[in-house]
């Protein structure tokens, strides 16, 4: 075969190969209503939803660059108390001076306890307040099982 021979038959495939190239494309670009009738009905059903498992990373080893391993968390406590008992109001309490009777030598004392004054001797309880003893310039009470000592007052 000569020379131009090859080249027309070669010639003539690759315009057959490019027709059919472009006669598909063309093809696919236009609307056939014919080629829309005969859609498939299609049904959509979604999967049910499953829980995604979770973890933790656990990085108890040494730290490659500081050398060092990491602190561990302590868990803080709850420090329960337990109730106290109602506290028992104070009272004031304050002695202004005594008297002593000139026959038998006894003592009476002044002693304000909320604002009342009472006169009251050794061992003499008044509103849970209980003389134990006293001299001129003091006296002792116990009040809620405890002593105290109270200096006179002017």
């Amino acid at each position: 075969m000569k020379k131009n021979s090859k080249t027309y038959i070669l010639l003539t495939l690759v315009a057959l190969i490019w027709g059919t190239i472009g006669y598909k494309i063309i093809s696919s670009l236009s609307s056939d209503p014919e080629s829309n009738a005969e859609e498939i009905a299609v049904s959509f059903k979604p999967l049910p939803v499953q829980k995604k498992e979770t973890f933790d990373i656990v990085a108890d080893y040494r730290d490659p660059f500081l050398g060092s391993l990491p602190k561990k968390k302590t868990k803080k406590r709850i420090v329960s108390t337990k109730p106290k008992a109602p506290a028992v109001p104070e009272v004031s309490i304050s002695y202004t001076g005594f008297m002593t009777d000139g026959s038998t030598h006894q003592k009476i004392f002044f002693v304000t306890i909320n604002g009342q004054q009472h006169l009251m001797n050794t061992k003499d309880e008044i509103a849970k307040v209980t003389l134990l003893g006293g001299s001129a310039s003091s006296i002792r009470i116990r009040y809620n099982n405890k002593t105290r000592t109270i200096q006179r007052t002017e």
